[in-house]
Protein backbone atom coordinates (compact mmCIF):
# COMPACT_ATOMS: atom_id res chain seq x y z
CA UNK A 1 0.00 0.00 0.00
CA UNK A 2 1.50 3.31 -1.10
CA UNK A 3 -0.98 6.19 -0.86
CA UNK A 4 1.18 9.04 0.41
CA UNK A 5 -0.59 11.54 -1.84
CA UNK A 6 -3.91 11.38 0.04
CA UNK A 7 -4.72 14.72 1.65
CA UNK A 8 -8.18 13.99 3.05
CA UNK A 9 -10.67 11.23 3.74
CA UNK A 10 -14.25 12.47 3.44
CA UNK A 11 -17.22 10.50 4.75
CA UNK A 12 -19.88 10.93 2.09
CA UNK A 13 -22.11 9.06 -0.35
CA UNK A 14 -23.14 12.17 -2.26
CA UNK A 15 -21.81 12.30 -5.84
CA UNK A 16 -21.99 16.10 -5.61
CA UNK A 17 -18.96 15.94 -3.28
CA UNK A 18 -16.80 14.23 -5.89
CA UNK A 19 -14.04 16.18 -7.61
CA UNK A 20 -11.07 15.25 -9.85
CA UNK A 21 -8.49 13.34 -7.84
CA UNK A 22 -11.13 11.56 -5.72
CA UNK A 23 -11.83 7.84 -5.43
CA UNK A 24 -14.83 6.18 -3.80
CA UNK A 25 -13.66 3.93 -0.95
CA UNK A 26 -15.58 0.90 0.32
CA UNK A 27 -13.69 -2.28 1.21
CA UNK A 28 -10.47 -0.93 -0.25
CA UNK A 29 -9.09 -4.38 -1.00
CA UNK A 30 -8.16 -3.35 -4.55
CA UNK A 31 -7.69 0.37 -4.12
CA UNK A 32 -5.17 0.00 -1.32
CA UNK A 33 -3.24 -2.59 -3.28
CA UNK A 34 -3.02 -0.34 -6.34
CA UNK A 35 -1.94 2.79 -4.49
CA UNK A 36 -2.13 6.48 -5.29
CA UNK A 37 -1.61 6.03 -9.01
CA UNK A 38 -4.39 3.49 -9.49
CA UNK A 39 -5.92 5.44 -12.36
CA UNK A 40 -2.95 6.79 -14.24
CA UNK A 41 -0.25 9.41 -13.88
CA UNK A 42 -2.38 11.81 -11.81
CA UNK A 43 -2.29 10.75 -8.14
CA UNK A 44 -5.35 10.44 -5.96
CA UNK A 45 -5.86 13.32 -3.50
CA UNK A 46 -8.98 12.34 -1.56
CA UNK A 47 -10.85 9.19 -0.59
CA UNK A 48 -14.65 9.41 -0.35
CA UNK A 49 -15.43 6.96 2.44
CA UNK A 50 -18.67 4.99 2.06
CA UNK A 51 -18.26 3.22 5.38
CA UNK A 52 -20.94 5.21 7.17
CA UNK A 53 -23.69 5.13 4.54
CA UNK A 54 -25.90 2.85 6.63
CA UNK A 55 -27.23 1.13 3.52
CA UNK A 56 -28.81 -2.25 4.40
CA UNK A 57 -26.54 -4.93 2.94
CA UNK A 58 -29.40 -7.15 1.72
CA UNK A 59 -33.07 -6.27 1.33
CA UNK A 60 -35.50 -9.05 0.44
CA UNK A 61 -39.04 -8.55 -0.85
CA UNK A 62 -41.53 -10.46 -2.95
CA UNK A 63 -40.09 -8.76 -6.04
CA UNK A 64 -36.58 -10.05 -5.41
CA UNK A 65 -33.33 -9.20 -3.62
CA UNK A 66 -31.58 -5.85 -3.50
CA UNK A 67 -27.87 -5.92 -2.71
CA UNK A 68 -26.29 -2.69 -1.53
CA UNK A 69 -23.07 -1.94 -3.35
CA UNK A 70 -21.47 -1.98 0.11
CA UNK A 71 -22.66 -5.53 0.86
CA UNK A 72 -19.61 -7.60 1.70
CA UNK A 73 -18.88 -11.01 0.22
CA UNK A 74 -19.18 -12.52 3.70
CA UNK A 75 -22.66 -11.03 4.17
CA UNK A 76 -23.79 -12.34 0.80
CA UNK A 77 -22.32 -15.79 1.47
CA UNK A 78 -24.33 -16.05 4.69
CA UNK A 79 -27.65 -15.38 2.92
CA UNK A 80 -28.59 -18.95 1.83
CA UNK A 81 -28.24 -20.34 5.37
CA UNK A 82 -30.00 -17.43 7.06
CA UNK A 83 -33.70 -17.17 7.80
CA UNK A 84 -34.33 -15.41 4.50
CA UNK A 85 -32.47 -18.02 2.49
CA UNK A 86 -34.22 -20.95 4.15
CA UNK A 87 -37.62 -19.29 3.77
CA UNK A 88 -37.17 -18.68 0.04
CA UNK A 89 -35.08 -21.74 -0.86
CA UNK A 90 -37.94 -23.63 -2.50
CA UNK A 91 -39.34 -20.66 -4.41
CA UNK A 92 -35.93 -19.28 -5.41
CA UNK A 93 -33.67 -22.19 -6.41
CA UNK A 94 -31.19 -19.74 -7.97
CA UNK A 95 -30.02 -18.89 -4.45
CA UNK A 96 -27.77 -21.92 -4.93
CA UNK A 97 -25.57 -19.77 -7.16
CA UNK A 98 -24.54 -17.43 -4.36
CA UNK A 99 -21.98 -19.62 -2.64
CA UNK A 100 -20.27 -21.00 -5.76
CA UNK A 101 -19.86 -17.43 -7.00
CA UNK A 102 -18.49 -16.27 -3.64
CA UNK A 103 -16.15 -19.27 -3.58
CA UNK A 104 -14.91 -18.24 -7.03
CA UNK A 105 -13.08 -15.34 -5.42
CA UNK A 106 -10.70 -17.98 -4.02
CA UNK A 107 -9.89 -15.43 -1.33
CA UNK A 108 -9.27 -15.55 2.41
CA UNK A 109 -11.89 -14.72 5.02
CA UNK A 110 -10.02 -11.45 5.62
CA UNK A 111 -10.83 -10.33 2.09
CA UNK A 112 -14.38 -11.71 2.30
CA UNK A 113 -15.16 -9.51 5.30
CA UNK A 114 -13.98 -6.34 3.54
CA UNK A 115 -14.48 -6.87 -0.19
CA UNK A 116 -17.84 -5.70 -1.53
CA UNK A 117 -20.27 -6.73 -4.24
CA UNK A 118 -20.23 -3.23 -5.71
CA UNK A 119 -16.47 -3.07 -5.67
CA UNK A 120 -16.21 -6.24 -7.70
CA UNK A 121 -18.60 -4.84 -10.29
CA UNK A 122 -16.81 -1.51 -10.48
CA UNK A 123 -13.40 -3.11 -10.84
CA UNK A 124 -14.91 -4.72 -13.94
CA UNK A 125 -12.34 -7.44 -14.53
CA UNK A 126 -13.41 -10.47 -16.61
CA UNK A 127 -13.02 -12.88 -13.67
CA UNK A 128 -15.18 -10.87 -11.24
CA UNK A 129 -17.57 -13.47 -9.77
CA UNK A 130 -20.10 -10.91 -8.51
CA UNK A 131 -20.38 -9.74 -12.11
CA UNK A 132 -21.09 -13.35 -13.08
CA UNK A 133 -23.76 -13.77 -10.40
CA UNK A 134 -25.56 -10.48 -10.96
CA UNK A 135 -25.46 -10.63 -14.76
CA UNK A 136 -26.74 -14.22 -14.80
CA UNK A 137 -29.71 -13.30 -12.59
CA UNK A 138 -30.72 -10.29 -14.72
CA UNK A 139 -29.41 -7.90 -12.07
CA UNK A 140 -30.10 -4.21 -12.57
CA UNK A 141 -27.65 -1.66 -11.18
CA UNK A 142 -28.82 1.66 -9.74
CA UNK A 143 -26.29 4.45 -10.29
CA UNK A 144 -26.34 7.78 -8.47
CA UNK A 145 -25.10 11.03 -10.00
CA UNK A 146 -24.67 14.65 -8.93
CA UNK A 147 -27.76 16.71 -8.18
CA UNK A 148 -29.89 13.76 -7.13
CA UNK A 149 -29.70 12.12 -10.55
CA UNK A 150 -30.16 8.36 -10.77
CA UNK A 151 -30.22 5.83 -13.59
CA UNK A 152 -30.43 2.06 -13.96
CA UNK A 153 -28.31 -0.23 -16.12
CA UNK A 154 -28.54 -4.03 -16.55
CA UNK A 155 -25.44 -5.58 -15.03
CA UNK A 156 -24.77 -7.47 -18.26
CA UNK A 157 -24.29 -4.03 -19.87
CA UNK A 158 -22.59 -2.36 -16.89
CA UNK A 159 -19.19 -3.87 -17.70
CA UNK A 160 -17.92 -2.53 -21.02
CA UNK A 161 -14.62 -4.41 -21.23
CA UNK A 162 -11.54 -5.49 -19.28
CA UNK A 163 -11.38 -2.98 -16.43
CA UNK A 164 -13.98 -0.69 -18.03
CA UNK A 165 -17.56 0.12 -17.14
CA UNK A 166 -20.28 2.66 -17.86
CA UNK A 167 -19.75 4.85 -14.80
CA UNK A 168 -19.10 8.50 -15.59
CA UNK A 169 -16.68 10.49 -13.41
CA UNK A 170 -18.25 11.04 -9.99
CA UNK A 171 -21.08 8.52 -10.43
CA UNK A 172 -21.66 6.03 -7.64
CA UNK A 173 -23.03 2.50 -7.79
CA UNK A 174 -25.77 2.33 -5.16
CA UNK A 175 -27.28 -1.16 -5.44
CA UNK A 176 -28.06 -4.19 -7.59
CA UNK A 177 -31.60 -5.62 -7.81
CA UNK A 178 -32.00 -9.33 -8.55
CA UNK A 179 -35.59 -9.97 -9.72
CA UNK A 180 -37.70 -12.80 -8.35
CA UNK A 181 -38.40 -13.99 -11.91
CA UNK A 182 -34.74 -14.93 -12.31
CA UNK A 183 -34.31 -16.22 -8.76
CA UNK A 184 -37.19 -18.65 -9.32
CA UNK A 185 -35.44 -20.36 -12.24
CA UNK A 186 -33.51 -23.62 -12.22
CA UNK A 187 -29.80 -22.91 -12.54
CA UNK A 188 -26.50 -24.59 -13.35
CA UNK A 189 -22.95 -23.35 -12.80
CA UNK A 190 -19.54 -24.20 -14.25
CA UNK A 191 -16.12 -22.71 -13.52
CA UNK A 192 -12.65 -23.67 -14.72
CA UNK A 193 -9.16 -22.35 -14.06
CA UNK A 194 -5.79 -23.48 -15.30
CA UNK A 195 -4.55 -24.25 -11.79
CA UNK A 196 -6.06 -25.79 -8.71
CA UNK A 197 -8.25 -23.09 -7.13
CA UNK A 198 -6.81 -20.46 -9.48
CA UNK A 199 -8.41 -17.37 -10.93
CA UNK A 200 -11.45 -18.10 -13.09
CA UNK A 201 -10.55 -18.63 -16.73
CA UNK A 202 -14.10 -19.58 -17.72
CA UNK A 203 -17.28 -19.09 -15.69
CA UNK A 204 -20.69 -19.90 -17.16
CA UNK A 205 -24.12 -19.82 -15.52
CA UNK A 206 -27.25 -21.25 -17.09
CA UNK A 207 -30.86 -20.52 -16.20
CA UNK A 208 -33.97 -22.40 -17.27
CA UNK A 209 -36.84 -19.93 -17.10
CA UNK A 210 -40.51 -20.74 -16.58
CA UNK A 211 -41.21 -20.36 -20.31
CA UNK A 212 -38.69 -23.09 -21.15
CA UNK A 213 -36.09 -20.65 -22.42
CA UNK A 214 -32.41 -21.14 -21.66
CA UNK A 215 -30.48 -18.07 -20.50
CA UNK A 216 -26.72 -18.64 -20.69
CA UNK A 217 -24.30 -16.05 -19.30
CA UNK A 218 -20.63 -16.28 -20.25
CA UNK A 219 -18.07 -14.52 -18.05
CA UNK A 220 -14.34 -14.78 -17.26
CA UNK A 221 -13.73 -16.29 -20.71
CA UNK A 222 -14.74 -13.02 -22.35
CA UNK A 223 -13.68 -9.42 -21.82
CA UNK A 224 -17.22 -8.50 -20.81
CA UNK A 225 -20.31 -10.55 -19.94
CA UNK A 226 -22.15 -12.14 -22.86
CA UNK A 227 -25.72 -13.35 -22.41
CA UNK A 228 -27.62 -15.66 -24.76
CA UNK A 229 -31.39 -16.21 -24.61
CA UNK A 230 -32.37 -19.35 -26.45
CA UNK A 231 -35.72 -21.04 -26.92
CA UNK A 232 -38.90 -19.99 -25.20
CA UNK A 233 -41.49 -17.61 -26.65
CA UNK A 234 -39.30 -14.55 -26.01
CA UNK A 235 -36.55 -15.84 -28.27
CA UNK A 236 -36.38 -14.96 -31.94
CA UNK A 237 -34.51 -18.15 -32.64
CA UNK A 238 -34.19 -21.54 -31.04
CA UNK A 239 -37.13 -23.88 -31.12
CA UNK A 240 -39.83 -21.38 -30.19
CA UNK A 241 -40.47 -22.71 -26.70
CA UNK A 242 -41.05 -26.34 -27.71
CA UNK A 243 -38.27 -27.40 -25.35
CA UNK A 244 -34.70 -26.55 -24.44
CA UNK A 245 -32.42 -25.88 -27.40
CA UNK A 246 -30.36 -28.66 -28.96
CA UNK A 247 -26.60 -28.94 -28.70
CA UNK A 248 -26.26 -27.85 -32.33
CA UNK A 249 -28.44 -24.79 -31.76
CA UNK A 250 -26.42 -23.84 -28.70
CA UNK A 251 -23.12 -24.17 -30.54
CA UNK A 252 -24.39 -22.05 -33.42
CA UNK A 253 -25.65 -19.40 -31.00
CA UNK A 254 -22.23 -19.20 -29.34
CA UNK A 255 -20.64 -18.79 -32.76
CA UNK A 256 -22.91 -15.85 -33.47
CA UNK A 257 -22.70 -14.19 -30.05
CA UNK A 258 -18.96 -14.31 -29.30
CA UNK A 259 -16.42 -13.33 -31.95
CA UNK A 260 -12.91 -14.63 -31.38
CA UNK A 261 -11.60 -11.16 -30.52
CA UNK A 262 -13.93 -11.01 -27.50
CA UNK A 263 -12.25 -13.93 -25.70
CA UNK A 264 -9.91 -12.67 -22.99
CA UNK A 265 -6.15 -13.22 -23.23
CA UNK A 266 -3.91 -13.21 -20.17
CA UNK A 267 -1.76 -15.54 -18.09
CA UNK A 268 -4.88 -17.25 -16.75
CA UNK A 269 -5.89 -18.61 -20.16
CA UNK A 270 -5.28 -18.20 -23.87
CA UNK A 271 -8.28 -17.21 -26.00
CA UNK A 272 -8.39 -20.53 -27.85
CA UNK A 273 -8.54 -22.45 -24.56
CA UNK A 274 -11.20 -20.15 -23.15
CA UNK A 275 -13.28 -20.59 -26.30
CA UNK A 276 -12.89 -24.36 -26.24
CA UNK A 277 -13.93 -24.57 -22.59
CA UNK A 278 -16.83 -22.16 -23.13
CA UNK A 279 -18.39 -24.52 -25.66
CA UNK A 280 -17.73 -27.52 -23.45
CA UNK A 281 -19.20 -26.01 -20.28
CA UNK A 282 -22.14 -24.55 -22.18
CA UNK A 283 -23.09 -28.00 -23.40
CA UNK A 284 -22.75 -29.44 -19.89
CA UNK A 285 -25.10 -26.75 -18.60
CA UNK A 286 -27.57 -27.32 -21.45
CA UNK A 287 -27.63 -31.05 -20.75
CA UNK A 288 -28.05 -30.55 -16.99
CA UNK A 289 -31.00 -28.20 -17.40
CA UNK A 290 -32.59 -30.35 -20.11
CA UNK A 291 -32.80 -33.27 -17.66
CA UNK A 292 -35.72 -33.50 -15.22
CA UNK A 293 -35.38 -31.37 -12.09
CA UNK A 294 -33.49 -33.18 -9.35
CA UNK A 295 -31.45 -35.29 -11.76
CA UNK A 296 -27.75 -35.29 -10.91
CA UNK A 297 -25.62 -33.82 -13.71
CA UNK A 298 -23.78 -36.41 -15.77
CA UNK A 299 -20.72 -34.27 -16.49
CA UNK A 300 -19.39 -31.56 -14.20
CA UNK A 301 -16.09 -29.95 -15.17
CA UNK A 302 -14.40 -27.61 -12.74
CA UNK A 303 -15.18 -26.75 -9.14
CA UNK A 304 -17.84 -25.49 -6.68
CA UNK A 305 -20.78 -27.29 -8.38
CA UNK A 306 -23.09 -28.81 -7.40
CA UNK A 307 -23.06 -26.88 -4.11
CA UNK A 308 -22.83 -28.94 -0.92
CA UNK A 309 -25.97 -29.13 1.14
CA UNK A 310 -24.04 -28.35 4.31
CA UNK A 311 -21.67 -25.43 4.12
CA UNK A 312 -19.00 -23.87 6.30
CA UNK A 313 -19.33 -20.68 8.32
CA UNK A 314 -20.20 -17.67 6.21
CA UNK A 315 -16.83 -16.01 6.73
CA UNK A 316 -14.81 -19.04 5.67
CA UNK A 317 -14.59 -19.70 1.95
CA UNK A 318 -14.98 -23.21 0.64
CA UNK A 319 -11.87 -25.08 -0.33
CA UNK A 320 -13.52 -27.65 -2.53
CA UNK A 321 -11.02 -29.02 -4.99
CA UNK A 322 -11.75 -28.54 -8.67
CA UNK A 323 -12.30 -31.55 -10.85
CA UNK A 324 -9.89 -32.44 -13.56
CA UNK A 325 -10.50 -30.65 -16.79
CA UNK A 326 -9.68 -33.14 -19.49
CA UNK A 327 -11.07 -31.72 -22.74
CA UNK A 328 -13.79 -33.89 -24.23
CA UNK A 329 -13.63 -35.08 -27.76
CA UNK A 330 -16.87 -33.26 -28.44
CA UNK A 331 -15.48 -29.94 -27.29
CA UNK A 332 -14.43 -27.75 -30.22
CA UNK A 333 -10.76 -26.86 -30.56
CA UNK A 334 -9.80 -28.95 -27.53
CA UNK A 335 -6.58 -27.66 -26.10
CA UNK A 336 -4.31 -28.66 -23.28
CA UNK A 337 -3.65 -26.06 -20.62
CA UNK A 338 -1.04 -23.57 -21.74
CA UNK A 339 2.51 -23.78 -20.64
CA UNK A 340 2.26 -20.53 -18.81
CA UNK A 341 0.84 -21.60 -15.47
CA UNK A 342 -1.67 -19.16 -14.06
CA UNK A 343 -0.91 -17.40 -10.85
CA UNK A 344 -3.09 -17.95 -7.86
CA UNK A 345 -6.06 -15.70 -8.05
CA UNK A 346 -5.37 -12.37 -6.47
CA UNK A 347 -7.88 -11.64 -3.73
CA UNK A 348 -10.45 -9.46 -5.33
CA UNK A 349 -10.16 -6.14 -3.76
CA UNK A 350 -12.10 -2.98 -3.93
CA UNK A 351 -12.56 -1.10 -7.09
CA UNK A 352 -9.92 1.47 -7.81
CA UNK A 353 -12.27 4.19 -7.12
CA UNK A 354 -13.59 2.08 -4.33
CA UNK A 355 -14.68 2.61 -0.85
CA UNK A 356 -13.99 2.49 2.77
CA UNK A 357 -12.77 -0.55 4.64
CA UNK A 358 -15.67 -1.40 6.88
CA UNK A 359 -16.60 -4.93 7.72
CA UNK A 360 -20.26 -4.02 7.93
CA UNK A 361 -20.83 -2.89 4.38
CA UNK A 362 -18.01 -1.29 2.44
CA UNK A 363 -18.85 -0.37 -1.11
CA UNK A 364 -16.70 -0.13 -4.10
CA UNK A 365 -17.02 2.11 -7.00
CA UNK A 366 -15.13 3.38 -9.93
CA UNK A 367 -16.36 6.87 -10.68
CA UNK A 368 -15.00 6.90 -14.18
CA UNK A 369 -14.77 4.82 -17.28
CA UNK A 370 -11.04 4.39 -16.93
CA UNK A 371 -9.73 0.89 -16.11
CA UNK A 372 -10.36 -0.35 -12.62
CA UNK A 373 -9.03 -3.39 -10.74
CA UNK A 374 -10.99 -6.49 -9.88
CA UNK A 375 -12.05 -6.81 -6.31
CA UNK A 376 -14.45 -5.21 -4.00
Amino acid sequence: MDMNTIEAVVRTADPADWQPGDAWLAGGTVLFSYGSFAFGTDPLRRLLDLGSTGWPAITVSESGIELAATCTVAELYALPDGDTGRTHAAAWPALELIRPCCDSFVASFKVWNMSTVGGNLCTSLPAGPMISLCAALDGVATILGPGGAARTVPVVDFVAGDGRNVLAPGELLRSIKLPASALSSRVAFRRLSLSNLGRSGVLLIGRLDADGGLVLTVTAATKRPVQLRLGGPASAGGNGGSGIVTAAELSAALDDAIPDVLYHDDIHGLPVWRKDMTYRLAEEIRAELAAPAGTAPVHVSGDFWPPPRTTPHASAPQASAPQAQAPQASAPQAQAPQASAPQAQAPQASAPQTQAPQASAPQTQAPQTSPQPEGA
